[in-house]
């Protein structure tokens, strides 16, 4: 079993900051992290619409300060962070779908990620374009084109939704929703809280 339960939209960029530092940690600490990916989308739709009216004014102060501190943030831990691209808010159900078909094998899944991640937020390449994520599967040594081909696959749509509707009834609402057992946290600033909790649950001595 996983130490870390991690849900993840592609389309985030707290999650893109995220998702390079928990790397990073589970590697140092010696813990595995098992990736969910979902929509948060249909997060927001259910459980945080009020998301959507943040967008519509980017220039409210909230706004104008997250999209400061996400910038800080992706400096921090030594990412390029293209943010917002042309393609912001991307539609992100094309690419989970194909998080979905690599879910059973967990680095696959993991390294496809990042290199989703680097063609958003690094590249501003569309990921809701089909050729885009054949190119990245391609250049990974996977069948790109087949990939694509799987997302439209019945099962693949339903473990997408399942997987979304789980996250939601244990609480998520938004990207990323990290689990250590059943305590919830959200975002990269909480994961020194993630730390903490696997340092409690004996994963690694406290210092």
């Amino acid at each position: 079993m996983a130490d870390i339960e991690t849900f993840f939209d592609l389309s985030s960029p707290w999650t893109r900051i995220a998702f390079h530092n928990l790397r990073g940690l589970a590697g140092e600490m010696g813990v595995t992290v098992h990736w969910r990916p979902f929509l948060v989308g249909g997060v927001f739709n259910a459980v945080n619409d009020s998301v959507y009216a943040m967008r519509a004014d980017m220039d409210a102060p909230k706004s104008r300060h997250q999209t400061r501190w996400i910038h800080e943030w992706a400096a921090v831990a030594g990412l390029p962070m293209k943010f917002p691209s042309e393609h912001h808010p991307v539609k992100s159900i094309l690419p989970m779908r194909a998080c979905c078909c690599l879910e059973d094998d967990q680095p696959a899944l993991e390294t496809f990620a990042e290199a989703c991640f680097d063609a958003y937020f690094r590249e501003g390449r569309n990921l809701d374009d089909p050729e885009v994520i054949a190119a990245i599967a391609d250049a990974l040594g996977h069948d790109g084109r087949g990939l694509v081909e799987q997302t439209a696959d019945p099962a693949i749509k339903a473990r997408l939704r399942e997987n979304t509707d789980e996250a939601i009834a244990r609480g998520a609402y938004g990207s990323p929703t990290i689990f250590v057992g059943d305590a919830l946290y959200f975002g990269n600033d909480q994961l020194p809280l993630v730390r903490r909790a696997l340092e409690i649950r004996g994963e690694r001595p406290a210092k």
